[in-house]
């Protein structure tokens, strides 16, 4: 006698691509990439990846409060930037957490010099940046990447949390800095 699939005798049929990839995406709490999705659903990479395209391009048709976005590497669902509203107040019930002028500034010294030590992102913004490191590092913004060689001070840089909140598939997608620096910085940098 042989063993049947459980599968036939409950009648139900394997679900399709699309619906797999639904199944794991509603699960998962970052990005995960389409390489990974396509080893666990046993299908070539290049169909997984149409599959996700279509996914969204089908979501964004039909108006859907959410939509699946690659950031960071990888797919993941968010809320439509219009519900926002609704899902902040759901959520923290009117109750906002931002990030400090200084927690901005420690982030962007971090994303744009990583990886980079305390000591010189202290000396880029002009005060200590300690405090402000814990905080980006308990946030799960930044992250130790090392230590430097000569020094021997621990370095940081940006996880790909970071890249997710900010909406960005990798640190290439940064702005440039250029238009936003003074004329004179060579000579600024020298008279510090």
């Amino acid at each position: 006698m042989s063993e049947a699939d459980p599968r036939e005798a409950t009648g139900l049929a394997e679900p399709g691509l699309a619906a797999a990839l639904e199944a794991i995406l509603l699960v998962v709490d970052e990005p995960v990439a389409e390489v990974t999705l396509a080893q666990v659903l046993e299908r070539p990479t290049h169909e997984v990846a149409a599959a996700l395209r279509d996914l969204a391009a089908e979501y964004t048709a039909a108006g859907r409060g959410f939509d699946l976005r690659e950031v960071a590497g990888g797919w993941r669902y968010y809320t439509r930037a219009e519900c926002a509203p609704f899902v902040e107040r759901f959520v923290r019930d009117g109750q906002q957490t931002r990030l400090t002028q200084a927690a901005l500034e420690t982030l962007s010294v971090v994303a744009y010099r990583q990886p980079v030590s305390r000591a010189r992102i202290s000396a880029i913004r002009g005060v200590n940046s300690d405090g402000v490191m814990r905080t980006l590092v308990a946030r799960g913004l930044v992250e130790e990447a090392g230590t430097d060689p000569e020094s021997q001070a621990v370095l940081y840089r940006t996880t790909s949390y970071f890249l997710e909140r900010l909406g960005l598939r990798d640190l290439g997608e940064l702005p440039e800095l250029a238009p936003f620096l003074p004329e004179d910085v060579e000579n600024l940098e020298e008279t510090k």
